[in-house]
């Protein structure tokens, strides 16, 4: 089989046809967890649309949202990137950026060198590659949050987006300028982690002085799952993409990184309260978007909210559907991870796989997302009125 091939504007396109999300949550080096599950999917996918070695994601989804790590690896699906492809680059960066060093020590600097996460990121993209340039080959949306405004900025490589071009009688520049390393670098800077990304919205002139925007991590947004702001993103007015809503016309797939263990957090972070109640808050928003987005759906891998709310598949907010929806995690409790592994037995290594920062995790990370995907992505759960038309 032949299946048509887009770009991005094509996959941008509002054209009536079914449309296909795919969002990637933030958690530091757990995303490795996300990259074993991706490569379930692209297999089944690719299986679907005549098992060509030249399928790739990209061709299927025609937008990819992410945050922080998910930022990172949606970004090299939308240029076109295998998932093995990532899985090899991302150990490598893994290794080099997240190593521990005695002279980043103390509470007012950054525990890691962001000069070694950027250079591997313009390694990954190219330096001069920017988000409206034509190395995508698909919708991107970048979920940062703009310190110095308080606000969550989504930044994409939708064309007709306001905020795409630069505007010429102010001197700003558009999201279409913007270096695409240093998009993502924005959307992964996790306070202690990684000191702000400063990013230049509007030049300096003769009149006036520049204007920087000063980013961190969109994980400290509402969406660290950007799920949501995806959906936002290609169904709001205000956006200009305009994709029609309804579970044949719309189809978003979500992937964690692990649901970290919270008596593992609570143990680790004692001492730090600030960064305890942050971490509070994001798997809060977490928990609130998961429930909104099967109030809103069609999902055959809806979840239990709890023992009050079920899983609410017979309880929708608008009476019918908006969308089809998919969410793949891992729960990273004891329990649940020798569900997927007996052989992990060691109490101290399931509880360090809930560290953002650990390279010596992504090993195992990666073995159990891959066994996950392996055991939760079915083909039924991917409608066929969502394939690739053929041609």
């Amino acid at each position: 089989m032949t299946y048509r091939v887009l770009d991005r504007d094509g996959h941008f396109r509002a054209d009536g046809l079914p449309k296909r999300i795919l969002a990637l949550d933030g958690g530091g080096l757990r995303g490795i967890l996300t990259i074993g599950i991706l490569a379930e999917i692209e297999r089944l996918l690719r299986e679907r649309h005549g098992n060509s070695p030249d399928f790739r994601l990209c061709h299927y989804f025609d937008l990819i949202a992410g945050t922080s790590t998910g930022a990172i690896i949606a970004a090299a699906l939308a240029q076109g990137w295998t998932v093995d492809q990532i899985r090899d680059k991302y150990n490598q960066l893994g290794k080099r950026v997240f190593e521990k060093s005695l002279f980043r020590q103390g509470l007012l600097r950054a525990k890691y060198d962001e000069g070694l996460l950027i250079d591997e990121l313009k390694q990954v993209y190219g330096p001069q590659t920017t988000l409206g340039g034509p190395e995508l080959k698909t919708g991107l949306v970048v979920v940062t949050k703009r310190l110095d405004t308080g606000s969550p900025w989504p930044l994409s490589n939708n064309p007709r987006g306001r905020y795409f071009p630069a505007n010429q009688e102010t001197g700003r520049l558009g999201n279409a300028d913007y270096p695409l390393w240093q998009v993502v670098r924005a959307s992964t800077a996790a306070p202690a982690y990684f000191d702000p990304e400063s990013i230049e919205i509007v030049p300096a002139n003769g009149k006036a002085s520049a204007v920087i925007g000063n980013f961190v991590d969109g994980g400290v947004s509402p969406f660290n799952n950007p799920a949501m702001q995806a959906l936002m993103y290609a169904t709001m007015e205000g956006y200009r993409i305009g994709w029609p809503t309804g579970a044949d016309k719309l189809l978003l797939v979500s992937l964690g990184t692990g649901a970290a263990d919270p008596d593992v957090a609570k143990a680790s972070l004692a001492a730090e309260h600030a960064v305890k109640a942050l971490l509070s808050l994001m798997q809060d928003c977490a928990s609130l978007q998961q429930t909104m987005l099967q109030w809103m759906s069609s999902s055959p891998t809806a979840k239990v909210i709890d023992r009050e709310l079920g899983d609410l598949r017979h309880d929708l907010v608008a009476g019918a559907p908006l969308m089809s929806y998919l969410r793949y995690d891992v729960d990273l409790r004891a329990e649940s991870v020798q569900a997927l592994n007996p052989a992990i037995t060691d109490a101290e290594t399931i509880q360090s796989l809930s560290e953002m920062d650990a390279p010596d995790n992504m090993p195992v990370l990666h073995d159990l997302g891959t066994r996950a995907g392996q055991r939760d992505v079915n083909a039924r759960d991917f409608a066929s009125g969502f394939d690739i038309p053929s041609v």
